[in-house]
């Protein structure tokens, strides 16, 4: 009979192994998020010929729910000259359209007609630009993947506001049970 000190356990790694694997697979998901940003910035500029929080201000305005540009400004990121430069630019494009906010004092954002169907080609474009990357995958395999991603999000600790940021680029008709559902009236946005 063995003694217990004695006893070598075959299925188990030393910590610097799974520190190493734990590495390689963060490593690998950066690569794949990196991918996935890049295309998704290619596709929005051939779709919009502007760069930057363009699209996804196109994007958020497009849920409807009349963001002012305070709101608009923190779940973009931007600073409040950077966000009234980008609401002026997007005015000019006959893209948004300013209309009385709920208490009179702030100005809602909307789009127009010509901003709807900008956006909706935006968000087309944003998955087509991504569905090639899942294309290896078996259907399993992206459900398996689907469901490690919900996870993964789900577990992450945010903020309204950083919720918000995190789905600015979203299709919400497709994402029907959002692991991270952000609330984009503002009204609970908080830093």
């Amino acid at each position: 009979m063995r003694s217990a000190h004695n006893v070598k356990l075959k299925n188990v790694r030393p910590a610097h192994m799974l520190n190493g694997m734990i590495d390689r697979t963060a490593n690998l998901l950066g690569v794949v998020g990196l991918m996935v940003a890049d295309r998704i910035k290619e596709a929005a500029h051939e779709i919009l010929s502007h760069a930057g929080e363009t699209p996804a201000a196109v994007v958020v305005i497009g849920y409807g729910l009349g963001p002012s540009n305070d709101q608009l400004r923190r779940i973009l990121g931007l600073s409040h000259p950077g966000a009234v430069r980008l609401v002026d630019r997007l005015v000019a494009d006959g893209l948004v359209e300013r209309r009385n906010g709920q208490d009179r004092r702030a100005i809602a954002l909307y789009l127009t007609k010509q901003g709807e169907i900008l956006r909706e080609e935006l968000l087309r474009g944003r998955l087509a630009a991504i569905r090639p990357i899942l294309a290896p995958l078996a259907k399993a395999e992206q459900e398996a993947l689907a469901a490690l991603l919900h996870k993964m999000l789900s577990s992450i600790e945010t903020t309204d506001i950083e919720r918000c940021n995190l789905c600015r680029l979203c299709d919400d008709r497709v994402c029907r049970d959002c692991p991270i559902p952000a609330d984009f009236r503002g009204k609970s946005i908080s830093t």
